[in-house]
């Protein structure tokens, strides 16, 4: 069992997330991830000033999978959580869980691959261990898949 812990935000679904019938636009949720990454950096004291303004680095996404299992509506309040799946040598995986406030059951699941990049030359670098080490209760080590 995985030590890890998962950070979760509340988002409420809004009109202008959901479609004619009222049931969620898949795009919204590329919204809500961000807001739950976004967090998640504030609360280890990485704000995004600090980690691109201090370590030098952009964290730009290199690819994106999400399922949907449900079917969130309008006004729906959504638990967003959001943990580190695992570090690579220059890049880190965010994996993400949607649920309604209170409930068990997965609405969606998904994950982000971020790249380490030099401001300047948007080379890859190594992730900084400053990141890492920050992470470290949010990250659940997982294999490769």
């Amino acid at each position: 069992m995985s030590s890890h812990k998962k950070f979760t935000i509340e988002e409420r679904v809004r009109w202008g997330d959901v479609d004619a019938a009222r049931i969620i636009f898949y795009g919204a949720y590329i919204h809500f991830f961000e807001f739950a990454e976004t967090e998640l950096f504030r609360e280890v004291g990485l704000h995004y000033g600090v980690m691109f303004d201090e370590l030098k680095i952009w964290l730009p996404r290199v690819h994106l999978e999400c399922d949907f299992h449900r079917a969130a509506r309008l006004d729906d309040l959504l638990e967003v959580s959001v943990y580190v799946g695992r570090f690579g040598t220059k890049s880190m995986r965010l994996n993400f869980e949607v649920r309604r406030q209170g409930s068990e059951e997965l609405i969606a699941t998904a994950h982000f691959v971020l790249a380490a990049v030099n401001q300047s030359t948007f080379e890859t670098v190594p992730i900084p261990s400053e990141l890492r080490e920050k992470l470290a209760p949010y990250t659940a080590n997982e294999e490769h898949k």
